[in-house]
């Protein structure tokens, strides 16, 4: 009789007994391995290698921030049932300016990195996720030496989430300017930035100046078939030019 073979989390339980993982899966099947930081590339170059794993395509990373997550900043309670009086409050993620940004709060486990592998070899995805100690500033080592694809995609959680990859080759910002000042995806970011970029005809060079544009709250604009659009339809079946 044939023996039933083992699912991946089965063996990922077998695998990494000694390094407490902790293992989930959600309602979709998703698998997702969420690793200490101190046996970050141990337990990554076990997945690759490890014939009954065989993750040896990383097909991204990235970074997440916390900070904040689960406040909602819709007003629905007091909203209409069609939903006409939804709006949002203006104390959401970001709106504020850079003079008046909140301190960044202690928040346990505040970033993360999360990874996504792929086997060709078992048709199989596995979802990774470790929360990197802030000492002032998160940092990990690097995955370049076991997955190459992780040089780029750490470079961006560098450039906009601050997360230093220990061990990286070219750890340097790839989005934002060399002169950019923060991290634009962390939470505590202002909306508007904190500086704004133009060139100045008098000094024939690009200067950096102070940020004019005031934070604002835009409530997306919904489009309702009602009686505009009944006439604009009447007014086409008899020929009638609409922008008479």
């Amino acid at each position: 009789m044939n023996e039933i073979a083992p699912t991946t989390e089965q063996i990922l339980r077998e695998l990494f007994a000694d390094q407490d993982v902790k293992i989930s899966s959600n309602r979709v099947g998703q698998l997702t391995l969420e690793v200490p930081a101190e046996h970050w590339q141990f337990v990554a170059q076990k997945l690759r290698d490890d014939e009954r794993l065989a993750f040896q395509q990383l097909i991204d990373l990235c970074g997440v921030d916390y900070l904040g997550y689960g406040n909602d900043e819709w007003e629905t309670e007091q909203a209409s049932s069609e939903g006409f009086s939804r709006g949002v409050d203006a104390l959401g993620p970001g709106r504020f300016d850079w003079a008046h940004r909140p301190e960044s709060a202690e928040v346990e486990n505040r970033f993360a990195v999360v990874v996504h592998l792929l086997s060709l070899k078992h048709n199989r995805r596995l979802r990774l996720r470790c929360f990197p100690p802030l000492q002032p500033m998160p940092i990990l080592a690097t995955l370049v030496e076991i997955w190459n694809s992780a040089n780029w995609y750490e470079r961006e959680a560098f450039d906009l989430f601050g997360i230093v990859f220990e061990g990286h080759p070219d750890l340097r910002r790839i989005l934002t300017d060399y002169g950019f000042v923060g991290h634009p995806f962390r939470k505590d970011y202002p909306l508007i930035g904190n500086v704004t970029v133009r060139y100045d005809e008098t000094q024939r060079r690009v200067i950096y100046d102070t940020v004019e544009i005031e934070p604002r709250v835009t409530v997306p604009r919904v489009v309702r078939r009602d009686s505009r659009y009944v006439q604009t339809d009447h007014n086409l079946a008899d020929g009638q030019d609409t922008e008479a």
